[in-house]
This record gives C-alpha cells, sequence and structure tokens, in this order.
C-alpha cells in the first residue's frame, strides 16, 4: 500500500502533534525530484505532544515494521517515552518517527532550522536545506550521499 503523505499530514496537524517533517519528503517539498516511500517526521517529546501523537496515529494501527507480527506493540505514552525511533507500518503507509535527527539532535533543535511550508492543505514545519544537509552528512549512507548533491544545487539557486 502507498503512503498517504496528505492523509498523515492532515492527520498529525488536526491531532496537533509537535512534529518536523524530515528525510525525503522534506527534500521533495524544497524542490527535489527524488521520491520516497515514507513519511518521516522528528516529534517533540514533552508528555503532552506525546499524548497527541499516540492518540493521532492510534486509530490507523501502527505495527513496528519489520518485527515480527506476533510481537506486541502498542504506540501509547509510555512506549514512546521509553523509546526514540520508531519505523511504523499504519493503515495509512510508512512512518518514522524520529526522537532526534544524527547530526542535529533532539526536537528543539531540529525545529530551529525548520521553514514553515504549506502541504496537503496545512501548514508545517519542513526540516530546511541546511538541516538537511547536516543530516545527511551524519549519515552518511549511499542515498544521503547522492541527496547532498541535490541539496548543495537546491542551495546554490536559492536567493
Amino acid at each position: 500500500m502507498p503512503t498517504d503523505f496528505g492523509r498523515i499530514t492532515q492527520v498529525l496537524s488536526e491531532g496537533g502533534v509537535e512534529f518536523v517533517l524530515v528525510g525525503g519528503l522534506a527534500l521533495t517539498a524544497l524542490g527535489s525530484p527524488r521520491s520516497t516511500e515514507d513519511y518521516d517526521v522528528c516529534y517533540g517529546r514533552r508528555r503532552e505532544n506525546l499524548e497527541r501523537l499516540a492518540a493521532a496515529l492510534g486509530p490507523f494501527h501502527p505495527t513496528l515494521r519489520g518485527a515480527p507480527p506476533e510481537l506486541p506493540f502498542h504506540l501509547d505514552v509510555p512506549t514512546l517515552k521509553f523509546g526514540l525511533n520508531f519505523t511504523l507500518n499504519t493503515d495509512l503507509g510508512q512512518i518514522d518517527l524520529l526522537g532526534e535527527i544524527a547530526g542535529i539532535g533532539p526536537y528543539d533543535a531540529v525545529v530551529a532550522l525548520a521553514v514553515e511550508k504549506e502541504m496537503y492543505g496545512c501548514r508545517i514545519q519542513i526540516l530546511g536545506l541546511e538541516g538537511l544537509e547536516r543530516a545527511k552528512s551524519a549519515a552518511g549512507r549511499l542515498k544521503d550521499l547522492g541527496d547532498l548533491e541535490i541539496i548543495r544545487a537546491l542551495k546554490k539557486r536559492s536567493p
């Protein structure tokens, strides 16, 4: 099932979740031709936000991607509090919840490098090119190295 980027954006926004869109979709929103299959967010870790995040995604039956189906998993405040990063399958598609971003840090540091944009009818925070460059450099995967070239080209075009 393809990931419904628009619906995820609406669910998180309408749920009042504090998040910054990061990863491939953020790069696409800033002008990259690259496509992605998942929705990556860095989320605020205050208790109130964990409550909103669990409430927003709970109805969409999140499970751990790649984990055995018999492994019990319940997305709730204690799970979010004691974990950090979660790769999920949901009824809306693949969502990666990241408590911090390599090369940047936790949510507060990530949101400081974000830009506000409208996507799918919602005003959301998206990690800007400087932040994406730092994150992609720190991750160092092959696809991230390719993204760095795109980021540098986009930065040259930006005023």
